[in-house]
């Protein structure tokens, strides 16, 4: 099946015409208003079709719907390969009712690599499964804050595999960020001061108010904070991408903690801007599959009492450099 065709967009070695991209107005923002940068490939990769499966953009950067494909199925060398390129090209890809077993789900996930699990949150019907079950009346919600999965580990996770079980009737939605998109857009003067730079990720802020001291004082031993560059290279593509978070990231190393704080909110803030994102409506048995070392996500909590239940099954991943 031939893919769509997306033209390239502008790269930063193609200057946009005069006054079409500039400094915002108010000093010391640090990133651009107008026309934003928005370089979907990795620069020097041209756009090739997709032969194994049909695919349709959700956004400009980031997102795109497969058809096509059973991931039931076992996926033959030159499928895998395939989608693999489609996740490195839009950082996530989704398949519309596939209505996987928590097996196959597993199974699908394992053509990247071992599977990993997160010790903070609740199994699903087996040890590499995480189940979300979610009624906003009784149960807690993670997931409503720009984040990138278990920052917080050595090697955080490569990707991760979710699929809805069930959806409430209105809202739930997830959104995805670029994060490669992000940092081209931040000032020169923003990307000198951070290009080297390295940051302190710990679990303690995004659980504590879910855990009491029982708990979170044997998980501090075995996963004490650590550090990762502020700006990461993907280890497949080349991009350069911020990698910092609100959930984890709690300081720049280096950094007085007023400078620190004040540099981490503008570089969080990227991952609020709209032309960085796609956002999906999900149905129940439909799959999601991203790569976590080029995006953040956030689940939108807007369902109210409604019960939203979905299960994700993460890929193990490397050391960020």
């Amino acid at each position: 099946m031939t893919a769509l065709h997306i033209p390239a967009t502008t790269t930063p070695a193609q200057a946009p015409p005069p006054g079409a991209l500039r400094e915002a107005v108010i000093p010391g923002h640090g990133f651009y208003e107008g026309r934003r940068i928005l370089r979907r490939l990795p620069e020097g990769r041209s756009e090739q079709p997709y032969e194994q499966f049909g695919i349709a953009p959700l956004g400009a950067t980031i997102g795109a719907e497969v058809t096509g494909v059973d991931l039931s199925r076992p996926l033959t060398a030159a499928l895998r390969e395939e989608l693999n390129r489609a996740l490195l090209e839009w950082k996530v890809l989704f398949f519309r009712q596939q209505h996987l077993t928590s097996q196959a789900q597993r199974d699908f996930a394992r053509n990247w690599g071992e599977l990993e699990t997160n010790p903070l949150l609740d199994r699903g019907d087996s040890e590499d499964v995480v189940r979300f079950d979610k009624s906003a009346a009784t149960t807690p919600t993670f997931e409503n804050i720009w984040h990138t999965d278990v920052t917080f580990r050595e090697r955080p996770a490569m990707g991760a595999v979710l699929q809805l079980r069930e959806v409430p009737p209105h809202g739930g939605d997830t959104m995805w960020a670029d994060m490669a998109a992000a940092y081209d857009n931040l000032s020169r003067e923003v990307r000198e001061r951070i290009d080297r730079a390295t940051a302190v990720h710990d679990f303690i802020p995004g659980f504590r108010r879910f855990y009491g001291p029982e708990r979170l004082a044997p998980l501090q031993q075995q996963f004490p904070p650590v550090e990762h560059p502020v700006v990461r290279t993907h280890p497949e593509t080349g991009r350069r991408m911020l990698f910092v978070n609100s959930s984890f990231t709690t300081r720049i190393t280096g950094m007085e903690r007023a400078e620190s704080d004040e540099l981490l909110r503008l570089l969080c803030q990227q991952a609020h801007v709209p032309e960085f994102q796609v956002r999906f409506h999900w149905r129940a048995g439909d799959v999601a599959f991203w790569d976590n070392r080029a995006t953040q996500h956030y689940a939108v909590a807007d369902y109210g009492d409604a019960r939203r239940v979905a299960e994700r099954v993460a890929i193990a991943g490397d050391r960020p450099y």
